[in-house]
C-alpha cells in the first residue's frame, strides 16, 4: 500500500466575488483537520468580517494582501506569511491594483460552519 497521495485535480471552490480558490487537501479530499487551497484574489476584493474557529497561515506569492485583524491593518507582500490565530476578528482584502496570489493553510479544515462570516452590512 502506498503512504503518498497525489493531488492532480484540486477542488475549485465556486465564488461570487472573483476570487479563485483551488482545494488541494481539506473537507473535498476527506481531510478535516488541514486545508491547503491556492489563491487568487483579483483588484479591490474583499470578504466579510469573520471569526474562525481555525488557525489560518497564509504565504503571499505575488501582489499584496491586507488584513484587518482586530482593527489592527496588517499588508503582507510577496515572500511575506502570516498566522491569524482561531478566535481573531478578521476581514480579509486586496485593495491594491495587482492581483494577489497566495497560499492559505487552514488548521483544522476551513468550512462553512467553522469561518463564522458576518453579514456584509455588519462592522
Amino acid at each position: 500500500m502506498k503512504k503518498y497521495k497525489i493531488q492532480k485535480t484540486p477542488f475549485v471552490v465556486p465564488t461570487m466575488d472573483g476570487k479563485l480558490i483551488e482545494e488541494h487537501w481539506g473537507h473535498s479530499t476527506e481531510n478535516p483537520n488541514i486545508s491547503i487551497a491556492h489563491m487568487v484574489a483579483p483588484p479591490d476584493w474583499s470578504e466579510p468580517h469573520q471569526t474562525p474557529e481555525f488557525d489560518e497561515f497564509t504565504i503571499i506569492i505575488s501582489g499584496k494582501k491586507q488584513f484587518e485583524i482586530d482593527g489592527e491593518i496588517v499588508t503582507l507582500e510577496k515572500g511575506q506569511s502570516i498566522l491569524v490565530e482561531k478566535g481573531a476578528r478578521v476581514r480579509y482584502s486586496n485593495p491594491f491594483p495587482e492581483q494577489c496570489e497566495y497560499i492559505s493553510i487552514c488548521l483544522p479544515a476551513f468550512s462553512m460552519e467553522l469561518v463564522n462570516r458576518e453579514d456584509e452590512g455588519v462592522d
